[in-house]
């Protein structure tokens, strides 16, 4: 069974080092940063929505949101780093965080690409008029979730309605220019398995995408991503609940692929909590795992003077980064091989 922290397995004989274990066998000793191209800021849990897969347990209900002051400081640090090129604005839905709108102008005005980890739905909640022609002034990058091309598999993960709304979402950016070829607004969307399962092949998957969503509703959209459902938080409950916890582990373990360790996003990327804590990656952020340098048990945005101190750190691991490694590798960019 999970510990308390849910997303940590100590079944069998696997523990929370296995993961090294795999690494070692390969003669990695230690999973260590280079250096920090991308800030990674999850502005809090508040969402719309409370989808069956989320690892950030997210809700309408949650009250996590970031401040002004760790927004304003994150900034600061961002404007210190030259090497970080790209600002990923995820939650929750990010956008309904009052600094996200700040961040967006702030992060452009530094001049570093920006993206929406967008759940689409959000855009027609109340204080949200507005927001889709907001993101594509500042030529926001959207990455859409979007389970399926299909309507009773986003019911599933996402609710009654979501799908519908989800469409509409998409023909409105649509009309703004994302997701049409040769336009610089960026449109991506991400698909994650309904079950305890791995994702198909990334490519194959996006043609299906593609011709699906053309055919039947008439959208446009640049990439796919396939992510992989981690074994933490609201996921790995629902694996608990329905015994297939272990199996799942068991999949992710066999399917381990030491191809992926040199792409794995949480060696070029930092990952600011809600309260300037500073992770990893982002599913370490949900268990509560924070990034460590050798004279400090945890690391906030006021402990350094620039991202640039975070090069070469060792990388907080446990047996949920089988979940990035296993087949093809994922990735908040998608498949990593």
């Amino acid at each position: 069974m999970a510990n308390k922290s849910i997303g940590i397995w100590s079944s069998g004989s696997c523990g929370a080092q296995d993961f090294e274990g795999a690494l070692a066998a390969y003669g990695i000793h230690a999973l260590e940063a280079t250096r920090v191209t991308t800030l990674q800021i999850n502005v809090g849990k508040l969402c719309n929505m409370a989808c069956h897969h989320c690892h950030v347990d997210a809700g309408p209900k949650r009250t996590e949101i970031m401040s002004n002051a760790v927004a304003e400081r994150a900034m600061e640090l961002l404007a210190r780093s030259p090497d970080v090129s790209l600002v990923d604005i995820t939650g929750g839905a990010p956008e309904l965080c009052p600094s996200f709108r700040w961040l967006v102008t702030e992060a452009r005005r530094l001049g570093r690409k920006v993206i929406d980890r967008c759940n689409l739905t959000v855009l027609f909640e109340d204080g949200m008029e507005g927001l889709p022609q907001f993101l594509a002034e500042n030529e926001v990058a959207i990455v859409a979730s979007l389970p399926c091309y299909g309507k009773p598999n986003v019911e599933k993960q996402r609710g009654k309605g979501a799908f519908d709304k989800s469409i509409e979402a998409l023909r409105i950016l649509n009309s703004l220019g994302y997701g049409q070829p040769g336009s610089r607004l960026a449109l991506d969307l991400v698909y994650n398995p309904v079950g305890p399962f791995l994702p198909p092949p990334q490519q194959e998957l996006e043609a299906k995408y593609h011709e699906e969503l053309a055919r039947e509703f008439g959208i446009s959209f640049h990439r796919l991503l396939t992510i992989t459902n981690m074994p933490i938080s609201r996921f790995a409950q629902a694996l608990l609940r329905d015994g297939r916890y272990d199996e799942y582990m068991s999949l992710l373990v066999r399917h381990f692929n030491v191809q992926n360790v040199e792409g794995l996003m949480c060696r070029s990327l930092v990952s600011v909590g809600y309260d300037g804590t500073l992770y990893d990656c982002d599913f370490n952020q949900m268990l509560e795992l924070p990034a460590r340098l050798p004279s400090q048990r945890m690391i906030t945005i006021w402990d350094i003077d620039d991202f640039g101190d975070l090069e070469r750190r060792r990388i907080v691991t446990g047996a949920h980064c089988f979940g990035c490694t296993a087949g093809a590798g994922s990735s908040c960019s998608g498949a990593l091989t």
